[in-house]
């Protein structure tokens, strides 16, 4: 849905300041809803590699512990009316790991990195066993605001000693609506014409997500498509503008995303996570996320993302004990977008709830 507003400063509309962001956005929906703008419907994350699980439902469970992350975006700050995303997820085991791998390195040990090489080498594959999770999510772009709920399970076995393997599905709702009374397009619009007086776009769409996800201590690799299902979307059958455009029938179309990365020990206490995230939606030319994290023992890490023809981001966080962390992303855009924007920020934080083992962060690397 955001990839029209880009192209439009990337091509130097050096007016864009000045233009009521709400009522682009409006117009974006329209077209979007008849099926001539191919763009993202879902929204964007930066510090999804913290948690893949807002990506991939696979990864429901994938540690011994229950965790829960809580996270708030505000894109583009600066423009009335640009995305505000916010998350809840909590995803966890159904029954704990039974395997004795109570040891020194859970403990924390003085002068020792509980991620450095010993544990890379004596790390193991997982027990088989059920995963679940639930996601909040809620998106909001000027008068649209789209509210979603989803329950996952997953279910993970070793492939060998070192490696692990998990399929896992999301079921859900996603409210979409429109708020008429934030419309605004000036004195020679005074109403929408396409919503009218008495129709506006608030309809329940249910949704479903499936995920593969290959993992073992160094590295990771997954799959996942999101709104698999192509429900329909539209306004009413009015018209904006008089005959110029004329509202039909759309629908949601499917995101899917590649993930894959490899762990790095650079030294005994420093580690380096390269990945990549592709993401495709159909008709929209492949889109590449390029990560890089360096992390310190467990405790304290910094990253970035590049996104080639658009931008970047610069990513740092804290474990501060085995039952909290924080993460936070400033996101820049190389576009002309970042004259009338202060930018994009996002902060993360969470919660491990059942860490028996004390882990200050992820056994498993995602």
């Amino acid at each position: 849905m955001y990839s029209l507003l880009f192209k439009q400063i990337k091509k130097g509309n050096t007016n864009f300041s000045t233009m009521k962001l709400k009522a682009i956005i409006t117009f974006l929906l329209v077209v979007f809803c008849a099926g001539s703008v191919h763009a993202q419907q879902r929204p964007y994350y930066t510090q999804y590699i913290l948690n893949n699980f807002i990506i991939n439902p696979a990864l429901a469970g994938i540690e011994n512990y229950w965790d829960v992350k809580l996270s708030h975006r505000h894109q583009w700050v600066g423009l009335d009316g640009a995305p505000v995303t916010t998350y809840f997820t909590i995803q966890g085991p159904l029954k704990k790991s039974e395997m004795t791998r109570e040891n020194a390195l859970s403990l924390r040990p003085d002068g020792e990195n509980p991620r450095g090489k010993t544990f890379m080498e004596d790390a193991h594959s997982t027990d088989p066993h059920h995963g679940i999770g639930l996601t909040i999510l809620n998106d909001k772009t000027g008068p649209l605001n789209r509210f979603a709920m989803y329950g996952s399970y997953a279910y993970h076995l070793p492939l060998n000693d070192r490696t692990s393997f998990s399929a896992g599905v999301s079921l859900g709702i996603q409210n979409m609506s429109l708020k008429r009374a934030e419309l605004d397009f000036g004195t020679a619009y005074p109403v929408d014409p396409v919503v009218g007086s008495n129709s506006f776009l608030n309809t329940i769409k249910p949704d479903v997500s499936l995920g593969l996800w290959l993992y073992n201590a160094r590295w990771f690799a997954g799959l996942s498509v999101q709104q698999i299902v192509p429900e329909k979307l539209g306004f009413n059958d009015g018209k904006l503008g008089g005959d110029s455009i004329t509202v039909l029938t759309g629908k949601f179309v499917p995101h899917m995303f590649l993930q894959a990365g490899y762990k790095f020990m650079l030294n005994d206490d420093i580690s380096f996570l390269p990945s990549i995230t592709a993401k495709y939606i159909n008709p929209v030319p492949l889109s590449v996320d390029i990560n890089a994290k360096f992390q310190y023992r467990d405790i304290i890490w910094a990253g970035a993302s590049i996104r080639p023809g658009d931008g970047g981001a610069a990513m740092i966080g804290l474990n501060i004990s085995n039952t909290f962390n924080i993460g936070y992303s400033y996101d820049f855009t190389s576009s002309q977008l970042n004259t009338v924007s202060n930018g994009t920020h996002e902060i993360l934080i969470g919660f491990l709830i059942g860490n028996n083992y004390g882990d200050w962060c992820p056994r498993n690397v995602w």
